[in-house]
């Protein structure tokens, strides 16, 4: 599929701070694309310079075959853009904040379809300081798909929100999607990742780690799977220490952890039940994203309370 959006080797400094050092990606068209990365690893600063909104120090950058500060006029024809920091007036309804920002547009979407899709046909006339946080995201969402563009730049959209606002979100990422449009989705949740993107880019300290699915990036990471289950019945730890699979038995009160390679399950439930031992509550866990985030970057993603409570304003 053609590429909508094309990073070469961007560098961007702020005085002798270095936010970009060398970031390189391609967006094909259709796909969610996701920057993933902890706080001040050039997420923001990369997406700005995408947008138009920074001039790079140095690197090459295409959007739908536009370069962002020469065509910018252009481009914001083209270009939805939700920010990280967005704020609109207190004052401001919901229906003007629409009909205002397509005024800026050649061929604005219908904002009362936009509304009804983004499941704000009522609060047309609520004022943006009313609303909560998820409506405000779907508001921002609205606003970044009122000039109907054919690429969306989605950036640290969930922050903030809780669980069920957050999976709400995503549904409507997806259905943007669904729509035709290319998203290019900035954020720094495991899980938001994995259920939306179809590649990542992971960035750490200003430069990219790697670029690939979030399935390929889990099979980078060699890590040991970890099974959890209640014995029905004590036994000599040796019944599974002495397999071929397993690496290492733990108890952790009446709960058994054991670890080894991808064939462990079988031979663990194998062995349990050839010795009439039921493993009860049962579950495995396998590597996943964050486990490749940290042996890729040598460090853990921040959770949501500590970058909720932390979050800078540029990243």
């Amino acid at each position: 599929m053609p590429a909508v959006i094309e990073v070469h080797n961007l560098h961007k400094s702020y005085g002798d701070t270095v936010a970009v050092d060398d970031v390189s990606l391609t967006v094909q068209e259709g796909e969610i694309f996701g920057i993933l990365g902890p706080n001040g690893a050039g997420k923001t600063t990369t997406v700005e310079c995408v947008e138009g909104l920074r001039r790079p120090d140095r690197g090459e950058i295409s959007v739908l075959g536009l370069d962002p500060q020469r065509d910018r006029a252009e481009l914001t024809q083209q270009l939805g853009v939700q920010l990280q920091d967005g704020e609109l007036p207190g004052r401001l309804k919901v229906g003007e904040a629409l009909t205002l920002y397509g005024s800026f547009y050649r061929t604005p979407a219908d904002p009362r379809a936009l509304m009804e899709t983004l499941g704000l046909a009522d609060k047309s006339s609520t004022r943006c300081g009313k609303l909560s946080g998820g409506q405000r995201q779907r508001l921002s969402i609205a606003l970044a798909l009122i000039g109907n563009p054919r690429v969306a730049v989605l950036d640290e959209l969930t922050t903030g929100l809780d669980p069920q606002a957050r999976r709400d979100t995503w549904q409507l990422i997806e259905d943007v999607r669904a729509r035709g449009v290319t998203i290019l989705l900035v954020t720094h949740f495991m899980e938001e990742a994995e259920r939306l993107c179809d590649r990542i880019a992971l960035i750490d300290m200003g430069r990219t780690v790697v670029v690939d699915t979030p399935a390929g990036l889990t099979e980078r990471v060699q890590t040991e799977q970890r099974i959890h289950f209640r014995p029905s019945v004590p036994f000599d730890d040796r019944l599974l220490t002495g397999l071929p699979e397993v690496t290492g038995v733990v108890h952790r009160g009446d709960v058994v952890v054991v670890t080894g390679n991808d064939n462990a399950l079988n031979a663990v439930t194998s062995v349990l039940a050839r010795n009439n031992i039921v493993a009860r509550q049962l579950r495995v866990e396998q590597a996943g994203l964050e486990d490749a985030f940290v042996a890729l970057t040598g460090r853990r993603p921040e959770n949501e309370r500590h970058a909720s409570r932390n979050r800078p304003g540029r990243n």
